[in-house]
């Protein structure tokens, strides 16, 4: 499938919202549509060992919650199940379809949700997708437009599982794009544009010597994730590189939505999707340490943080900063209140790599440049002068 059929297929789901207008608003149709192309494609991925799925979990019901993933796992190949009888797709001898029962199909999509795993139940927690359904049932548009979502085959049935998980990725990042491109108020919040992205990438990047190597392993960080677009970019730069590549993925951000969409796409292209964290990096940072206990590191970090947003923090900040100092994030100095995007960065020098152990490379995207103006008095300053004096500071690309 080349980018045209991506797109095509974006554009063929995205059609669906013709069925909203009226109800939603332009900026409103994400919050249906990616849900439900998450919902139909895992619908899709599970439907094969759905019998095999129920039979194993009775087996092992009662069992700790542990021990049912890991059995559960084995049973359907992906780190997610569905313990409904129900299905949603057409009709047909054998199927028990959601599209059975119209008069009570909003309960019983409820119920098909609540029938996921813990992992998936919490997407569509973040989604809110709950409102959705009930918004949608009481202006009678619920059966219609999962019944046309239940058209499409996410399947991508004759190709491989990685072949299908890539290209499914690359039909649920188009969709990522429209919707943001349709949310102009909040788009600077949680979507980068490509050109920037691949830029960023391409300088972060291509200077490295050691990326071609067989099953070279790195790690891609980003504390401000949104939906995802920055590490999907890396990861698909790597692997274009080197088909052996292992880039591992790991991101957090406090938005709902954006979290579920990031995760959402970490799963649909088979990632870990457990390195996607829910919360706000700086008073709970779910990296700070890894299995072993040790102070978590990353090989490439990368972030467009929130820029001309308070840093409402500001009490447990400052505690860090006093009371740890250069041994915590911000012993170089705070800033003024009203903009935490430098805070973001030292957040990610706390993370670098070792001299000795190869060292890091960081890219982030600034609102200006905090490195060369600002408030002499707000604390800039400070972190002007101790990022140079490291020669941390390699390039600064001014974008019109």
């Amino acid at each position: 499938m080349n980018t045209e059929a991506h797109r095509q297929l974006a554009n063929d789901i995205w059609s669906i919202c013709n069925l909203l207008r009226g109800p939603y608003k332009r900026n409103e149709y994400r919050k249906v549509i990616l849900p439900l192309t998450v919902l139909r494609r895992f619908d899709c991925l599970l439907a094969p060992t759905k019998a095999k799925a129920l039979t194993t979990f009775n087996e092992y019901k009662g069992k700790p919650e542990s021990i049912i993933r890991s059995v559960m796992q084995s049973a359907t190949g992906y780190p997610f199940y569905n313990l409904s009888k129900l299905e949603l797709r057409p009709s047909e001898k054998g199927i028990n379809s959601l599209l059975d029962d119209p008069s009570n199909f909003a309960p019983n999509l409820n119920s098909y949700i609540n029938g996921y795993s813990p992992n998936i139940r919490a997407i569509f927690e973040r989604f809110k997708f709950g409102e959705q359904i009930e918004r949608m049932s009481e202006k009678n548009l619920l059966f219609k437009v999962v019944q046309k979502f239940a058209t499409f085959d996410l399947s991508f049935s004759g190709l491989s599982a990685d072949q299908a998980a890539m290209q499914m990725g690359y039909v649920f990042e188009e969709l990522i794009r429209i919707g943001a491109e349709q949310s102009n108020e909040e788009a600077g919040e949680h979507f980068t544009p490509r050109e920037v992205i691949k830029l960023m990438v391409n300088l972060l990047l291509s200077p490295e010597q050691d990326l071609r190597r067989s099953h070279v392993v790195k790690t891609i960080y980003d504390p401000a994730c949104g939906t995802g677009g920055m590490l999907s970019v890396a990861e698909k730069y790597l692997r274009d590189l080197n088909s052996e590549a292992n880039p591992l993925l790991y991101g957090q951000d406090w938005n709902d939505e954006a979290w579920a969409v990031c995760r959402s796409d970490m799963l649909i292209k088979g990632e870990d999707a457990d390195n996607i964290a829910m919360g706000d990096t700086f008073t709970k940072d779910a990296h700070a340490r890894d299995e072993q206990g040790q102070k978590r590191r990353f090989d490439y970090m990368l972030a467009n943080p929130p820029f001309g947003v308070e840093w409402k923090q500001q009490r447990y900040i400052e505690h860090e900063r006093d009371s740890l100092g250069y041994n915590g994030r911000f012993g170089a100095g705070t800033l003024r209140i009203n903009d935490g995007a430098l805070l973001f960065l030292q957040h990610m020098i706390d993370k670098m790599q070792r001299a000795e152990e190869g060292g890091s490379r960081i890219g982030i995207v600034f609102n200006g440049s905090p490195l060369f103006t600002g408030d002499a008095g707000g604390g800039e300053s400070e972190i002007r002068r101790w990022i140079i004096e490291n020669d941390w500071l390699e390039a600064v690309v001014g974008l019109a």
